[in-house]
Formats: C-alpha cells, sequence, structure tokens
C-alpha cells in the first residue's frame, strides 16, 4: 500500500466534529465496560472533551493545533508547543482506521527533525498502558516523572552534525 501524501494545516472551528471524534475514539476502550447508555457516555465524552480543549488551550496558548490531512482527508491532530528548551508534543492522534500503517511514525519523526534543527529536547506525556510507549522508547524517548497513569518522556536534544 502507497504511503498517503501527508500534510499539517492549522485547526479551525469548522474542525471540531473531528477533534470530537479524535477524543471520542481515544477513550472507547475505557467507557466500553461502564454500564451507561449510549447517550449517557455520549453527553460524558462531550463534557469531558470540552475540558480537554479549554485545558490544551490555556495551557499551551502560543501552541500549534494541528490537523493532520493524508491525500486531502483530515485523519488526526497534532499539537505542540515550545517550553523552556522543549519542544512538547501536547497531543498526537489519528483516526482508528487510519492507525498502523507508519503515519504517527512518519509525524514524529518530523517533530524530531525540527527539534533536533533547533537544538531542543522533545517532551510528552503517555499513559503506562499506551502501546505508543514502545516506539517512543526506540526513538530514545525517556522516563523523567510518572504518575499513577501518564509517564512524562523526554528525548534529549540532538546536535546536528553534517560529516
Amino acid at each position: 500500500m502507497p504511503h498517503p501524501h501527508l500534510r499539517l494545516r492549522n485547526e479551525t472551528a469548522l474542525d471540531s466534529p473531528l477533534m470530537f471524534q479524535l477524543f471520542a475514539a481515544s477513550r472507547a476502550a475505557e467507557l466500553a465496560p461502564v454500564p451507561w447508555t449510549d447517550e449517557q457516555k455520549d453527553a460524558f465524552l462531550r463534557q469531558q472533551f470540552i475540558a480537554q480543549t479549554d485545558a490544551y488551550r490555556g495551557a499551551y496558548a502560543g501552541g500549534r493545533f494541528m490537523v493532520v490531512e493524508a491525500n486531502g482527508l483530515a485523519i488526526g491532530r497534532l499539537y505542540l508547543a515550545h517550553l523552556d528548551g522543549d519542544l512538547r508534543i501536547v497531543d498526537i492522534a489519528l483516526l482508528p482506521e487510519w492507525c498502523g500503517r507508519g503515519i504517527g511514525s512518519r509525524l514524529l519523526a518530523d517533530v524530531l527533525a525540527e527539534a533536533d534543527a533547533e537544538s531542543r529536547a522533545v517532551s510528552l506525556h503517555v499513559e503506562h498502558w499506551n502501546p505508543a510507549r514502545r516506539l517512543y522508547d526506540r526513538l530514545g524517548f525517556e522516563p523523567v516523572k510518572e504518575d499513577s497513569v501518564y509517564v512524562l518522556l523526554r528525548r534529549p536534544a540532538q546536535s546536528s552534525r553534517l560529516s
């Protein structure tokens, strides 16, 4: 299968349905065993989505909130922020049907290249159980701090050397 052409563009208010779809997909496994009706789950997810959106916009006011497009189709999001020498990956998410195709790895490679060009470290939070953790480990991310749910990972700044 050929690799899709990827493009990042700034998120707009028109992207809100996609952003909610991404959020809901990321919480589906967590909510599956909860004995709520679909309507209750939807109401809960919408409330949590608004809270997350407000938190991201508040904590990362100067961040870059981007939509990932594959061959012109919006399929995900990539949120980045510059924090005290780090390029923070605030959020990276793809619609489930686009996962497992190497797209996340390609996006991460671009983020790492940007950070390397600026001699910045890259940091992110990931849940302990998230399978992406293996990818982050392979890319040189190291645990810095953790709590019962998340691990803060950091990849030290890399110097770009010309041979």
